[in-house]
């Protein structure tokens, strides 16, 4: 009699750990990258494909777009889709984690695009007093923690954008970020969250951070008044006003979230 090998919580949380960072259309059990995730798993490349189109069939940007995945997805892999969704922020660098305990950083496909992210977080403030070693060590294990959710972040948002910024289309890594839509010290409990990403290119990147653009409800890029008191000027005709109310380039996964967006507009922008 054979007996299915059951999935532990370990391997779902990788599988949608891989699942998160690999475009829908390169689910495909001959990856080298689902191969090698696979093998270490002590799995058949061709049951780990199955299990990432099990979690595209729970996508709801997939179902939106009339791709339905599978049909087995067990109630396990919807907890874990579940608990994702709840919480990015923990089960984003948790999985992460998992992901390169397993893996480590000797596999190229993936690790090829890991630039170093731009960090949000402020430096700390020089103390006057002695060292604490403890404090020194749980600084550094936050410090760790936070590249590590910021390397899976990166890794989900260029992934859904087709690594190519969603106003121009530049395809190239080194000039993409990962943008949060709402910034980093604003709400810490979705800085993980790959709905509230753009894949921007760092001359982009920057106006959105300072709010010299932004996006309307129906993702058209709209320039800030600031922005605007600088015209005519060429470079920023060629950087800005050419793509001035074209509507973004929408990723394949995790659409930004209109909610985020319009916290941006309201927040963060300088006005029209």
């Amino acid at each position: 009699m054979n007996f299915r090998k059951l999935w532990t919580r370990n391997e779902l949380i990788i599988a949608m750990n891989l699942y998160c960072k690999l475009p829908f259309g390169q689910l495909d059990h001959r990856r080298p990258i689902i191969m090698e995730v696979a093998a270490k798993l002590g799995r058949t490349p061709s049951s780990l494909a199955m299990k990432l189109v099990n979690f595209a069939s729970l996508d709801p940007v997939q179902q939106a777009r009339g791709i339905r995945g599978l049909s087995g997805a067990s109630k396990a892999d919807r907890r874990i889709w579940e608990e994702f969704t709840a919480n990015w922020e923990q089960l984003g660098t948790e999985s992460e984690e998992r992901f390169q305990e397993l893996v480590g950083f000797e596999f190229h496909d993936l690790n090829q695009l890991l630039v170093r992210q731009k960090s949000k977080t402020s430096k700390p403030t020089p103390t006057k007093h002695p060292p604490n070693r403890i404090i020194e060590a749980t600084e550094s294990q936050i410090t760790a923690k936070t590249r590590i959710g910021q390397s899976f972040f990166r890794q989900m948002v260029l992934s859904s954008y087709g690594n190519r910024c969603c106003i121009t289309g530049n395809p190239i890594p080194e000039l993409l970020i990962a943008s949060h839509i709402i910034p980093w010290h604003k709400q810490s409990e979705h800085r993980l969250n790959p709905q509230n990403g753009l894949c921007l290119a760092r001359t982009h990147d920057a106006a959105f951070d300072q709010g010299l653009i932004t996006f309307d409800e129906n993702y058209n890029l709209l320039l800030s008044r600031y922005l605007q008191e600088f015209l005519p000027e060429e470079t920023l005709e060629r950087n800005f006003v050419e793509y001035a109310g074209n509507q973004l380039r929408l990723p394949e996964k995790f659409q930004p979230e209109p909610d985020f967006l319009r916290f941006h507009r309201e927040e963060v922008f300088l006005g029209a």
